[in-house]
C-alpha cells in the first residue's frame, strides 16, 4: 500500500512540536531540577530514537515493529517522569495505524488513550470528566480520520491497480486486432497476387500443353506468358511484403494502370476487356489507387474463372466529389451470389479494401444477362490535373464481375 507522504510528515513534524511544547512546559512550570533534567534527557533519547527509524525506515523491514516499540517503551517512561509529554500520543497512534494490523491497532489506540487520561489526572488540581472524556475524544476522532485516510488510500491503490490491469489487457487486446487486421490485409494481398497469378498460370500451361503438338508456336507463346506472370507475382509478393502500393501503379497513374491491367494479360482463354476513362483526371491518394486496381484486379478475375463473358468493360469515371469503377461482363450472371467451393473470398475482400478508403461496393447481376460491379470513392480535396483519357482493349481472361466467386 502506498503511504501519503506530506501526511507522514506532518505526523513527524508535529510529534517534534509536540515534544518541544511538552519540554518547554516542564521547564517553565520545575525549571531545571535533576527530575526536569531526567526528563529532558528521556526526551532528547525519544527523539533520536523516533529520528532514526524515520531515516532507516527503507531498511527497516519487519524491523519498524521492533521500533515503534522501542518509540513508545521510551515515551512511557517519559510521561511517567513528567505527565505534560502524554499528548505526543497523537502521532503514536498514525504510526500504530501504519504499521498494526486493525485488531493490534484497536489495542494500541486504547493503551494509548488510558496513558493519556491517568496522565492528564495526575498532573490536574483537581479531577474533572473532561480529563477522562477529552482523551477519549481526540483519540477516536484521531484514529477514525486515520483510518479513513488509511482505507481511502487502500480504495485508490487498487483502483490505480485496476487501471494498470486494464490497461494492460486492452494492450493486449490491441495487439491481437493488429494481428488479426495483419492477417486479413495479407490475405487479401495474396488473394488479389498470388491466388489470381497462380490461375492465370495455370490456364496457360493448361492451354500449352493441349496445343504442345498441334500448334508449338501458340503453345511457347503460352509458356513465355505463364513465365512473365510468375516473374511479376514473385514482384508482387515482394512488394506487399515490404507493405508497398502494387507494382502496376509504380511511376503511372492509374487510368494507365487499369489499360495495362486490361492490356497486359490477354491470351485465348478468356474474354476481350476493353478499358476506358471519363471525366478529367486529377490526383488521388496512393491507397485510393491501390484499392481501386485491386477491386479491378478481384473484379476481372471472377469473370475470367466463371462468367463464360466474350467481353468485359472496364470503367474509370472521374466525378465531382468522388471516383467510379465499373466492371461489366456479359456472361452468365447469377441470380443470387454464391462462392465457389473453395474461394468466395474476391468480394469480401474488394469492400474491406474499399471500406479502408470510405468506399463503397455495389454488384448487381441478371442470369443470362452478364453482372455488373461498381465502385465508389470519395475524391476528397484532389486539386485538378487532367490525365489524357485511355481506352485498351485485349483479348484477356482478366474481365469484369462476371461469376459467382466471392461476389
Amino acid at each position: 500500500m502506498r503511504e501519503h507522504g506530506w501526511l507522514n510528515w506532518a505526523m513527524h513534524l508535529g510529534f517534534y512540536l509536540l515534544l518541544a511544547a511538552s519540554a518547554s512546559r516542564l521547564v517553565s512550570r520545575h525549571g531545571m531540577d535533576p527530575r526536569t533534567v531526567a526528563s529532558l534527557a528521556v526526551c532528547g533519547l525519544l527523539a533520536v530514537v523516533y529520528a532514526a527509524g524515520v531515516v532507516l525506515w527503507g531498511d527497516l523491514g519487519r524491523g519498524r515493529l521492533v521500533w515503534l516499540g522501542a518509540v513508545i517503551a521510551v515515551w512511557l517512561v517519559l510521561v511517567v517522569l513528567a505527565p505534560s509529554f502524554s499528548w505526543c500520543a497523537v502521532p503514536l497512534l498514525f504510526l500504530c495505524l501504519r504499521l498494526l494490523r486493525p485488531r493490534g491497532f484497536v489495542v494500541a489506540t486504547a493503551a494509548l488513550t488510558l496513558v493519556v487520561i491517568a496522565a492528564q489526572l495526575k498532573i490536574a488540581q483537581e479531577v474533572d470528566p473532561s480529563l477522562i472524556l477529552a482523551p477519549i475524544g481526540v483519540a477516536t476522532m484521531t484514529a477514525v480520520i486515520f483510518w479513513e485516510l488509511q482505507r481511502e488510500s487502500a480504495a485508490r491503490q487498487r483502483l490505480i491497480d485496476d487501471l494498470i490491469s486494464t490497461r494492460g489487457t486492452l494492450a493486449d487486446s490491441r495487439h491481437r486486432t493488429g494481428v488479426l487486421e495483419e492477417r486479413e490485409r495479407l490475405a487479401r494481398e495474396i488473394h488479389d497476387t498470388l491466388a489470381q497469378g497462380l490461375t492465370s498460370m495455370g490456364i496457360l500451361l493448361q492451354a500449352a500443353d493441349r496445343m504442345w503438338a498441334a500448334d508449338p508456336e501458340r503453345a511457347h507463346a503460352h509458356v513465355r506468358r505463364a513465365a512473365t506472370a510468375a516473374a511479376e507475382n514473385l514482384d508482387e509478393a515482394r512488394r506487399f511484403v515490404r507493405d508497398l502500393q502494387p507494382s502496376g501503379l509504380e511511376g503511372v497513374p492509374l487510368p494507365e494502370a487499369l489499360a495495362r491491367l486490361c492490356h497486359g494479360s490477354g491470351h485465348d482463354t478468356g474474354p476481350a476487356v476493353r478499358f476506358r476513362q471519363e471525366g478529367e483526371g486529377y490526383p488521388l491518394a496512393p491507397e485510393v489507387q491501390a484499392a481501386l486496381l485491386r477491386v479491378a484486379q478481384g473484379a476481372l478475375a471472377n469473370v475470367r474463372d466463371h462468367s463464360g463473358a466474350e467481353t468485359a468493360m472496364v470503367t474509370l469515371s472521374y466525378l465531382d466529389g468522388e471516383i467510379t469503377l465499373d466492371v461489366f461482363d456479359d456472361g452468365a450472371g447469377f441470380a443470387e451470389p454464391a462462392p465457389a467451393p473453395g474461394r468466395g473470398y474476391g468480394l469480401r475482400a474488394m469492400r474491406d479494401r474499399l471500406a479502408e478508403v470510405a468506399g463503397s461496393l455495389a454488384v448487381e447481376s441478371v442470369p443470362g444477362e452478364g453482372t455488373a460491379v461498381a465502385a465508389r470513392v470519395p475524391a476528397g480535396g484532389a486539386l485538378a490535373a487532367p490525365l489524357p483519357a485511355r481506352e485498351a482493349r485485349a483479348e484477356s481472361p482478366d474481365a469484369a464481375a462476371g461469376g459467382t466467386e466471392g461476389r
